[in-house]
């Protein structure tokens, strides 16, 4: 049996850094880096991209290019050092051995790099953070930036019992997506980046007021700021809903696609159901049709068929959940908070790389989690470190067929 072609081979991960910016820059308020606790970020994170290694990296929460740049260059030099300590000279016979190959770590170039910076960036104290994407096989052509919406989202609601009942306006999203189509062998997959909103309530501040009084935890708001969640929710929700309709227009023209990511939300909420798509019902020849004239029609077997392949077709599978699914790996997770260790970062991939479908072009061969560096700040205990990132990194290990 031949052997897989390695040129098959690569990696895709997601990386959340915790807001990368040079020293002595306030990127929120009173926040900010001395040179030393820079120099301590950018160390940990070339050590955490080395020892990924991956082909292609989808990083969130980067204010400035140049500080991503060091990481990588420094990436790139400590990568260099290690093929000089492993790599057998040509002296040596088996110096082509496969295993000294796998070892062989291969430097990201110039091109490999693309910043894609928020639009909505302010002055010091009042940073927002943009994306960036990095690629060992560069990109078929400029990534494309979403934020500004050319057409906003209007999402209208309905009285209960009918009437209007007012609509939800989005102009803009709270960071940029990056959608980038990337050439590896042969082939051209489209990545999208994304970073959807936060958690953290939205308030409204009044006008010529210091701050919004559900800030003033001193006289404590509790619908207020309950209100201010579901304000996050809504535009998160609605974020995702930008993307879907992203997705689903490459996966119609059969490209293959990956979505990676902080979804600020588990792969069981809303926000991140609307990115992957609906789950197909088990069988639609046990429903009722929606044009039913009595309580008997119900859709024939070619109509479940039917259905079944249009919801499948634009539907995504979650990395994770396939690993998991093949596995006897108790749990993932890459954040941790509260006693909640749970996955809001994720990396979504289209049917042509699931196993399930008979014309995928490729499979996933593996899933690592990068997070011993998660500490649960819930307990007092715990050596919480303000520079290392507060996500865990994931990364699927990729085979093209063929």
């Amino acid at each position: 049996m031949p052997y897989p072609d390695p040129n098959n081979d690569f990696t895709i991960a997601s990386f959340n850094v915790k807001n990368l910016i040079g020293p002595d820059q306030e990127y929120y308020r009173f926040e900010s880096y001395t040179p030393e606790e820079y120099a301590w970020k950018e160390d940990w994170l070339a050590d955490q991209l080395l020892t990924m290694n991956a082909d292609i990296v989808g990083f969130q929460e980067i204010f400035e290019r140049p500080a991503l740049q060091d990481v990588v260059d420094e990436t790139n030099r400590r990568g260099a050092a290690i093929n000089a300590d492993v790599i057998p000279s040509k002296d040596k016979r088996y110096h082509r051995k496969a295993i000294f190959k796998k070892l062989r770590y291969e430097e990201y170039s110039n091109e490999s790099l693309f910043f894609a910076p928020n639009l909505f960036d302010g002055e010091a104290g009042n940073r927002r953070p943009g994306l960036a994407m990095l690629s060992r096989f560069g990109f078929d052509d400029i990534p494309q930036v979403v934020q500004d919406l050319p057409v906003p989202l209007v999402i209208e609601f309905p009285h209960i019992g009918g009437g209007d009942a007012g609509s939800f306006t989005l102009t803009r999203l709270s960071r940029p997506i990056i959608k980038a189509r990337i050439p590896i062998n042969g082939r051209v997959v489209t990545v999208f980046n994304c970073h959807l909103k936060s958690k953290l309530g939205e308030f409204i501040r009044p006008e010529g007021a210091p701050f919004a009084p559900e800030a003033n935890l001193l006289s404590y708001d509790p619908v207020g700021r309950a209100i201010g969640e579901l304000r996050s929710m809504l535009r998160r929700t609605a974020e995702a809903a930008v993307l879907r309709e992203m997705i689903v227009a490459e996966l119609q023209a059969d490209n293959p696609v990956f979505v990676l990511g902080d979804f600020n939300d588990g792969d069981h909420a809303v926000s991140s159901a609307v990115v992957t798509g609906e789950r197909p019902f088990k069988n639609y020849s046990w429903m009722r049709r929606h044009d039913a004239q009595n309580r008997s029609e119900r859709y024939t077997d070619a109509e479940n068929i039917q259905i079944t392949e249009s919801i499948e077709a634009v539907r995504l599978t979650s990395a994770e959940k396939l690993f998991v699914r093949k596995s006897l790996r108790d749990m993932v997770y890459t954040s941790a908070f509260g006693g909640v260790f749970e996955s809001i970062d994720q990396i979504l991939m289209s049917r042509h790389f699931n196993p399930d479908n008979a014309d995928a072009i490729g499979n996933m061969e593996y899933f690592s989690v990068f997070n011993d560096h998660l500490t649960d700040g819930s307990h007092a205990e715990a050596p919480y470190n303000k520079l290392a990132s507060d996500h865990g990194q994931i990364m699927a290990h990729m085979r093209l067929n063929g």
